[in-house]
């Protein structure tokens, strides 16, 4: 990519801050006590969530002050706690990039008022149909991060509801093989999967400086029914994973899921690095469910430029521009483009339409 290709600049920078934040996540990864909390939906939160959130809108709203951001973290609890502020400031301003350059082009909260503000930024913020939206989850997968396992840092760009750029840094990605909560990184800092609309995705390794060279992702091979190997999450309270069961044994393809990760996010990389499925549905528990627009955005861009179609559970494509969550998405089906529509059928029966 040169500095004339489109977006050239927002994906330099969207990268570089997510291998910052990467590098700060890790660094917490080794600590007993990671100063866990509990969020209003009882998923664990953590100073690396909120220490990582305030590192990328620091880097994002100062190059691009006029953009919108949508982060999934407030800075409630740090207001009330002194002792968790104190050791999210010394998290969020303690990393930087080794590489002079690299680091000039970020920025790094000089305050801690402005710590909390720029975590609330991201808190206050909603994609509309004719915003420029940054939207990010700082650590996706906080439970499997806590145990060591996969997660992912998050962020992209979407354009009048439509995703332009998807960053995802995965610390704990090994470079090839098989996708596996238990397979990671020790050695390394993981892997960084990319993508900007129309331009194909890739993948690089993270590292403490400048990015490092990337190398494109193939295709997502077009496959037959029986040929669709899902990704799914069997620990997951909110999805019917007997409607999910249907869906395979309709299709003729194997289950239980050949491949189980919590992160969402990180299903979309590992069907991105073909690391052992190509697919995934989400048949909500509840009519009512809806996603987070961060638990999917950018994710969604990288598979869509490897071959794959993301829809809902009716087949209409997922609109971004809708606030804080895909509120007209009822449900995921994720597959390759030529065994989509087959899987969308096998979904219709398995909810009895």
């Amino acid at each position: 990519m040169t500095a004339s290709t489109p977006y050239a600049k927002e994906l330099q920078l969207a990268s570089l801050a997510v291998q910052r934040a990467a590098i700060l996540t890790k660094e917490l990864l080794s600590a007993v006590d990671k100063g866990t909390l509990d969020k209003s939906d009882s998923s664990p939160v953590t100073i690396a969530d909120l220490a990582a959130q305030a590192s990328i809108i620091a880097a994002i709203h100062n190059a691009f002050p006029d953009d919108d951001i949508v982060g999934e973290e407030d800075a409630t609890a740090l207001r009330s706690n002194p002792d968790l502020l104190a050791r999210t400031w010394d998290l969020a301003t303690s990393i930087h990039l080794n590489d002079p350059e690299s680091e000039a082009l970020l920025h790094t909260p000089s305050t801690t008022s402005e710590l909390l503000d720029l975590i609330d930024l991201g808190a206050k913020g909603a994609c509309t149909p004719t915003s420029r939206t940054w939207t990010l989850d700082p650590v996706d997968g906080t439970a499997t991060f806590i145990r060591g396992e996969q997660y992912a840092v998050c962020l992209s760009l979407v354009e009048n509801g439509v995703q332009k750029i998807g960053v995802l840094g995965c610390p704990n990605l090994l470079q090839s093989g098989p996708v596996a909560e238990h397979r990671v990184d020790r050695d390394g800092l993981g892997q960084m999967i990319s993508a900007v609309v129309g331009q194909g995705a890739t993948i690089r390794p993270m590292g403490l400086g400048a990015l490092l060279p990337a190398r494109p992702l193939e295709i997502v091979p077009q496959v037959g029914p029986s040929d669709v190997r899902f990704i799914d999450t069997r620990a997951a309270k909110t999805q019917d994973l007997e409607a999910h069961a249907r869906v395979a044994a309709d299709l003729g393809c194997p289950w239980p899921n050949p491949v189980d990760l919590w992160s969402a996010q990180m299903r979309y990389v590992a069907i991105a690095v073909q690391g052992g499925c190509n697919a995934f549905v989400k048949v909500p528990l509840s009519p009512d469910y809806r996603s987070k627009i961060w638990d999917h955005a950018g994710g969604m861009l990288i598979v869509q430029e490897l071959g794959c179609l993301v829809t809902d559970l009716e087949g209409k494509p997922v609109d971004c521009s809708l606030g804080r969550t895909l509120a007209g998405c009822h449900g995921m089906v994720v597959g390759p483009a030529s065994v989509h529509g087959r899987i969308l059928e096998a979904v219709k029966k398995a909810r009895g339409l």
